[in-house]
């Protein structure tokens, strides 16, 4: 396997585990444990953690190489407006861009995670929510707006998945999913960006105390 496949194939299953929660905020990821793990040299391994780093899912400390990357609750906030804003464009542009069988296909993903949503199935709702929203910015037909999103995403992808694990949070999610889907569907892009908007906005504040908490953890001192 060549150097850039290998190192190519140990970001993405490093990625895989920060979204999913496997690798925390904080925790450190070093090249030589890497290597040993995934069966390849060290060039690759460093290779996989600076590509990482310059995606902003790592960061490289000083004396302490390199460590998965955590959020303070104003970062997350300003984070949280930010995307805001970019979604609830992109689900305008769909609204006046997606065509019929798009449109088809959002209804479905959003039908198909009604049972999860009640059946309080986390995990499944989680792949769906992802679907669903990936669907609406390819449908903007923006692809750079749609890359910023998914840069974006990205960064916040540990803690907003954490927040759909919260009863309350999961249910309204699949509620406000509907007011998305019905404006696109209606062609409204006005009514479509304001239902993005506050689909992303509601979920924030759950976001920004989930990122408080975690920091809290990290901060607090170890019994000896």
């Amino acid at each position: 396997m060549s150097v850039a496949r290998a190192s190519e194939t140990v970001r993405k299953k490093l990625e895989r585990e920060i979204n999913a929660g496997i690798l925390r905020p904080g925790d450190s990821i070093d090249e030589k444990s890497l290597a040993a793990r995934f069966e390849v040299s060290r060039t690759p391994a460093r290779e996989a953690i600076m590509q990482l780093a310059a995606s902003g899912l790592v960061e490289i400390r000083p004396r302490h190489g390199a460590v998965v990357v955590s959020l303070d609750a104003a970062e997350a906030v300003a984070m949280m407006e930010t995307l805001a804003i970019l979604e609830a464009e992109a689900a305008a542009l769909a609204a006046q861009r997606m065509p019929e069988h798009e449109v088809a296909v959002m209804l479905s993903i959003y039908e198909d995670s009604q049972s999860s949503a009640a059946s309080l199935d986390s995990d499944a709702y989680i792949e769906l929510n992802t679907r669903f929203h990936r669907t609406i910015y390819d449908g903007a037909r923006n692809e750079y707006l749609g890359q910023m999103i998914r840069q974006t995403r990205k960064r916040m992808a540990f803690y907003h998945s954490s927040s759909l694990y919260q009863k309350a949070r999961l249910e309204r999610s699949w509620q406000e999913h509907g007011n998305v889907v019905h404006a696109i569907r209606d062609g409204d892009a006005d009514r479509a960006r304001e239902a993005m908007r506050d689909h992303i906005l509601s979920g924030g504040r759950v976001y920004a105390d989930l990122v408080a908490a975690l920091k809290k953890t990290e901060r607090a001192p170890t019994e000896s």
